[in-house]
């Protein structure tokens, strides 16, 4: 934040093929489609589901319809084990293991004997992604109410079998029971590994946060022993049979053009196959050592348009509006300009927010197969819906024929919504007749992946002598409108957020806009006082006087137990 963040990216001329020159602009495009499919075996559990709204990094993309046979959420095998599907992917947050302990709990059956089938578009229902801390609100009483709907039937099941009152039985420990009659059957022996459907319509009772068993205590990581023994495989570990290496060369510069390119050296190379498809440009080699020594053997030229550097940089966001995108939230109130005309005490500063970097443990990676025109891709990705998207439209052909799974990756923080790495490997390994790994190195995870957006705040504000707040103006310039408001009151207020051209490929990050916003506002609020001589607690107390906004509340707590705690 401020002058220059943390762990910012800095921008300079030159640079070789990895390092690109200047800067281009870009950003994260999603698209999203409804695509079901609905798994044999076991017991499935069908939910009525109205919509779900597709929104992330501040932008809206519209609302998805899901189909009422959301398919199948829960399979209880003949041996009792579950299966439990969710388009959602674990990425570190450890929901692999929060999911399957609300599903043990309301399923009344041992954690230990659910597993958790996630991020396969062949398996699971559709799924927006993994991204704003969403899975647990959304997915998780989702997945609640299908157990919870599970263990209902399961229980009218044994009642029919056995010609009693369901009232009579109780389900615990993966069984059903009838005390009464001194009678049980585990929920294998009424599923029998069968299908079978109901539709769940409205909301089943479920178990209080009071009454958890399972839910909220602590258990071990699900999977846990694989991940630290090694036997863990992520993405970049994936192999295939007869698999080979790929490697891609990448422009001088961002919205670099190819002038010219001359592959003879690496097509000697034995074993070696060069991949062109017009500036598409790759090697596919038997292993990784000799696809990155066949790729530094090409000659390439490539026309880089001038762009500003990092120290024009802000003053580039400011001067070059987006065309075609409104301007964004605005907020006014009364007269900014005659309110600070009669200010007794004025501020106004600038505060700028570096590009970042998401810097994952894992870079992007992907191994891609094609068999008999079906397309299957392992990849690193919290969108598999989504980057299944791009590459039916990448390749021309149906959903059906495009298979993306996402074996547990190592973190994404917002940085792993594309399939850039999916798409480069699907093209290579088609062309070669193989199997293709694609691995970027840590070089081209910092240098060609979507960024933080780097942006300008520019905050002028007047106060009278008591301390109050008359004004308030707030523009943010590309970083996005995410908390760009102000909980402080204040009459007088000018509030607007500015899309520029992005000179680098930018897109969702963790928090976004809002800890910048959050940052230049209370940054401001810190310098006011210290101009005003009031002390910091004392002036956002002074105010924080609405009693009548749970906002206001929260706030005025929040301030005085950091102030207390600093």
């Amino acid at each position: 934040m401020s002058r220059r963040d943390q762990g910012a990216i800095e921008l300079s001329q030159g640079g070789s093929r990895d390092e690109p020159r200047g800067l281009q602009g870009g950003g994260l495009q999603l698209e999203r489609r409804d695509f079901l499919k609905v798994l044999g075996g076991g017991l499935l559990i069908c939910f009525t589901h109205t919509s779900a709204r597709t929104q992330e990094s501040g932008r809206t993309f519209g609302r998805h319809e899901l189909p009422k046979d959301v398919g199948a959420w829960l399979h209880i095998a003949a041996n009792g084990q579950v299966k439990v599907f969710t388009g959602k992917v674990e990425v570190g947050q450890n929901i692999r293991t929060s999911l399957a302990q609300q599903v043990a709990e309301e399923l009344r059956v041992p954690f230990d004997s659910i597993t958790m089938v996630m991020g396969d578009t062949d398996l699971v229902p559709w799924d927006m992604g993994t991204f704003g801390s969403r899975t647990t609100p959304t997915m998780g009483p989702q997945l609640r109410t299908m157990a919870a709907a599970a263990r209902a039937m399961l229980i009218e099941m044994a009642a029919q079998r056995w010609r009693v009152d369901a009232a009579w039985l109780t389900a615990g420990d993966g069984i059903v029971t009838d005390a009464k009659n001194a009678q049980s059957l585990t929920y294998g022996d009424l599923t029998r590994g069968e299908k079978l459907v109901k539709i769940v319509s409205g909301d089943y009772p479920l178990t209080p946060a009071t009454q958890w068993k399972v839910a909220g205590t602590a258990v071990p990581k699900a999977e846990g022993r694989d991940f630290v023994t090694g036997k863990h495989k992520y993405p970049s570990d994936i192999t295939r049979p007869e698999m080979m290496f790929g490697a891609m060369l990448r422009p001088d510069g961002f919205g670099a053009t190819l002038d010219s390119v001359d592959t003879s050296a690496a097509e000697k190379l034995s074993g070696v196959k060069v991949v062109r498809e017009g500036d598409f440009i790759g090697v596919v080699a038997p292993d990784e050592y000799r696809a990155q020594h066949a790729l530094s053997t090409i000659q390439a030229k490539w026309n880089v348009p001038a762009q500003p550097s990092n120290l024009e940089l802000f003053a580039y966001l400011k001067s070059n509006p987006e065309s075609g995108r409104d301007e964004g939230p605005e907020h006014v109130a009364g007269s900014v300009a005659q309110a600070m005309a009669g200010a007794d005490l004025k501020l106004e500063e600038q505060y700028t927010v570096e590009f970042i970097a998401h810097a994952p443990l894992e870079p992007r990676a992907a191994v891609a197969e094609w068999n008999g025109g079906k397309l299957t891709v392992w990849t690193g990705t919290q969108r598999p819906f989504g980057v299944r998207d791009e590459l039916v439209q990448a390749f021309h052909i149906s959903p059906e024929q495009v298979r993306v799974i996402q074996p547990d990756m190592g973190s994404g923080y917002g940085g792993k919504h594309t399939g850039e790495a999916a798409i480069e490997a699907a093209r290579l390994a088609k062309a070669a007749g193989r199997p293709v790994k694609v691995v970027w190195t840590r070089r081209e995870e910092f240098t060609w992946g979507y960024l933080r957006p780097a942006g300008v705040i520019e905050i002028k504000a007047g106060i009278r002598r008591d301390g109050a707040l008359v004004a308030w103006e707030h523009h943010n310039y590309n970083s996005g409108p995410a908390a760009i408001g102000t909980p402080y009151e204040v009459a007088n207020q000018l509030i607007q957020y500015h899309p520029s051209k992005s000179p680098l490929r930018q897109g969702s990050y963790r928090g976004l806009a809002s800890t910048a916003n959050h940052f230049a506002r209370e940054s401001h609020m810190d310098a006011m006082a210290q101009a005003a001589r009031i002390d910091p607690l004392e002036f956002r107390l002074k105010n924080l006087t609405d009693p009548s906004t749970t906002v206001v509340d929260r706030m005025r707590a929040e301030a005085i137990r950091a102030f207390d705690s600093g």
